[in-house]
């Protein structure tokens, strides 16, 4: 975990607050946290948890984890790899079984490039995919062969 700018993410935090055209008093409202305790962290005085930086985000209208960021509580990989899930997840143009491939799929390319995801799901998945001894890496086309492997048996 990177250590905490709080210097930075009160800068940032004042710049979204006058983008948004809100004053210290109105985003401390919408946020649920007393003025002070906002003007604080805008100062840099003050480390806020997570769940404030949340309430912050929703009140601003930006994406908590570019918070996160800002405060050091998580990795820039880590808020890119979230969103691109979160995406994933809200397309309502695929189904629940498309989805579940297409994260595979995301996976298995970012493993090949030395990422490591982080669910075990895909790993086991991969895992009995694989023939031993075969040449090629467990990749995208694992996740394509299982998923047309359940288009052709209705019963899974």
């Amino acid at each position: 975990m990177a250590s905490l700018n709080v210097g930075n993410l009160g800068e940032y935090l004042r710049e979204q607050r006058n983008a948004a055209q809100l004053s210290l008093r109105q985003l401390a409202d919408a946020a649920g946290v007393s003025n002070p305790y906002l003007s604080q962290i805008e100062r840099g005085l003050r480390k806020p948890s997570a769940e404030v930086l949340q309430q912050v985000a929703k009140a601003l209208r930006i994406s908590a984890e570019t918070l996160y960021v800002r405060a050091g509580i998580l990795d820039e990989r880590e808020r890119e790899e979230l969103e691109t899930r979160a995406v994933i997840l809200a397309d309502p143009s695929i189904n629940e079984r498309q989805k579940n491939v297409l994260l595979q799929i995301y996976d298995s390319f970012r493993r090949e490039n030395g990422f490591v995801p982080e669910t075990d799901e895909t790993d086991k998945a991969d895992e009995a995919d694989e023939t031993p001894g075969a040449d090629e890496t467990p990749g995208a086309d694992d996740a394509l062969k299982a998923d047309a492997a359940k288009d052709d048996n209705p019963h899974s």
